[in-house]
């Protein structure tokens, strides 16, 4: 029998039942298997952020209690995107000398809770994160949404007055957004888009952007898009929520389109816009000619020099963006700003 080397198989010699959720671009599922490949290096880690692969681990233990245990952790990766087998190892050790140290005291439920106790590895999602995550796991587990739920629905059929948005808690759109398919969610809220301030249309996009919406959401934030960019000065937070809440589109047309008004329009090369779509809808830049659009903006964006740098190293390292971007790069149709840039990025200098 070959040891256990994986975080994975270690918790399944308990009987815990697991599930794998990235947390770093977005909240989403991940396949065991795929997972397992990944925690044995034998693949690149789909989505990775900063370098770092962000995920939880929820599972249910022997005793099936009512409430899961959830683990958030994050582990470093290698130049191509693989876990580095050093962390892996040291974490694992950390876990086993944990749990060790817990046995004579403790029942198996407690060893688990308290496993990751002083853990470098470990780490705590941000609230908004954690509301996504907790709409996520309440639907996937077929458990009741949260009590802001209610009147999250009450406020996006508008009859508070769309005003009273600071009422609603973000937990209640999180839930909103997970349960699109439910209570004629996604028909109130194809009608709400048009009238929602700014602030719930952005708390909402950051919901919808771990959830794969329609074509009539793509639609109505396409409309909202064009109503903004017609203002005389859009707002930039606005227009990049409205990319982060397509970036699952099932209508990749329309989505294509928002994102190419968004970048062809004067504020089309602010940070938080372009940031938005490297960082949410990466795969929307597969598309050569909105991917030839992103890189001209790109090299002009409102942060400079070192925005392009960072934002290229990041779409560097994800797994299927590299070839397509560098044949971007190395397009000699490309203008005379990107050059700039680009030449600026491999130089490791900022241009004067």
């Amino acid at each position: 029998m070959e040891p256990i080397s994986t975080i994975t198989e270690f918790l399944e010699t308990s009987g815990a039942r697991l599930r794998f959720f990235d947390m770093g671009r977005r909240v989403d599922k991940l396949p065991r298997d795929r997972f397992l490949q990944f925690e044995k290096t034998e693949i690149p880690y789909p989505y990775p952020l900063q370098r770092q692969a962000w995920f939880a681990l929820l599972f249910h233990d022997k005793s099936a209690r009512q409430e899961p245990l959830i683990w958030f952790l994050r582990l470093p990766l290698d130049e191509q995107g693989r876990l580095l087998q050093a962390a892996r190892d040291d974490f694992m050790h950390r876990l086993i000398e944990r749990i060790g140290e817990r046995v004579q005291a403790d029942n198996e439920d407690q060893q688990l809770d308290a496993a990751l106790q002083d853990n470098p590895y470990s780490f705590k999602p941000k609230e908004e994160r954690m509301a996504v995550f907790h709409a996520r796991v309440s639907r996937l587990l077929n458990a009741p949404p949260s009590r802001f739920y209610a009147y999250a629905q009450q406020y996006i059929s508008g009859q508070p007055g769309w005003e009273q948005w600071s009422f609603v808690g973000y937990q209640g759109i999180a839930d909103l957004a997970a349960r699109l398919d439910q209570d004629d969610n996604e028909t109130a809220l194809v009608k709400a888009i048009p009238e929602l301030p700014i602030q719930p249309l952005v708390a909402l996009c950051h919901c919808l952007e771990n959830e794969t919406t329609s074509p009539g959401i793509t639609e109505a934030l396409l409309d909202r898009v064009v109503q903004e960019l017609q203002q005389t000065n859009p707002e930039p937070g606005l227009l990049a929520a409205a990319i982060r809440g397509s970036a699952r589109s099932a209508a990749p047309g329309p989505q294509r389109t928002l994102i190419k008004r968004i970048l062809s329009a004067p504020a089309g090369n602010h940070i938080e816009i372009l940031s938005a779509v490297s960082g949410r809808a990466w795969e929307q830049l597969l598309d050569a000619e909105l991917r030839r659009l992103f890189l001209e903006r790109l090299a002009e964006n409102s942060a400079g020099q070192e925005a392009f740098n960072l934002c290229m190293a990041d779409l560097l390292y994800l797994p299927g963006m590299r070839q397509p971007i560098l044949a971007a790069v190395r397009d000699p149709g490309r203008s005379a700003p990107l050059s700039c840039a680009i030449g600026a990025l491999f130089q490791g200098v900022t241009p004067g």
